[in-house]
């Protein structure tokens, strides 16, 4: 058996689809937005880069594991202790939004509470996923591998929900607050713009 399996890279793209969607949580604004709303905003992005970083590092570790030729037990074991951390990461990252309350902006509680029911659904989803991957059988390299077929299409759907969920929390003067916070610069992967 020759190269990587295909399904395998298809994992891999699928899944770092999943994590941009916490490292959207930076962008450029103004410096019109309230005190109150600037200590939520602060509170949030505190709270939430450790997950991005959490999250960064499982797709990076299963990201390694489908670049080599690895066995379907190493891949099973890398992408079961992935899931497990993302679903950690997501469900912290609810609890955040859920503790710093809803922000100061019009809707802001519906958005808060759609947010945190999204990260929860997601974090729950991870966990699922988990449960999938730790039931496929690794004796049987072609099972295997439509099972991780299916588990990529979730991923699929995941990453679009995720995107969905925060940047509806985001929308307008939030987006605006969180760009100032250094730990919301910090937690998106690319440089930092700032408007001249």
């Amino acid at each position: 058996m020759e190269g990587t399996n295909p399904v395998n890279k298809k994992l891999a793209a699928a899944l770092s689809g999943g994590a941009v969607l916490v490292l959207a949580l930076s962008g450029c604004g103004g410096d019109d937005s309230s005190d109150k709303l600037n200590s939520w905003a602060k509170q949030v992005c505190d709270a939430v880069q450790p997950q991005a970083k959490k999250i960064e590092a499982a797709n990076a570790s299963i990201q390694k594991q489908t670049s080599d030729n690895s066995t379907p037990e190493d891949v099973q074991k890398t992408d079961s202790q992935a899931f497990q951390d993302m679903s950690d990461a997501y469900k912290a990252m609810g609890s955040a939004v859920k503790t710093a309350g809803a922000p100061d902006v019009e809707g802001g509680e519906k958005k808060q509470t759609d947010a945190v029911t999204e990260l929860s659904d997601i974090s729950s989803s991870y966990a699922d996923l988990k449960k999938q991957i730790d039931g496929l059988d690794t004796k049987d390299q072609g099972k295997f591998a439509d099972g991780l077929k299916d588990i990529a299409t979730e991923l699929d759907k995941l990453s679009q929900s995720g995107n969905d969920a925060l940047s509806k929390l985001e929308e307008g003067e939030v987006r605006k607050a969180m760009a100032k916070q250094e730990s919301c610069k910090s937690a998106s992967p690319g440089p930092s713009v700032t408007n001249g």
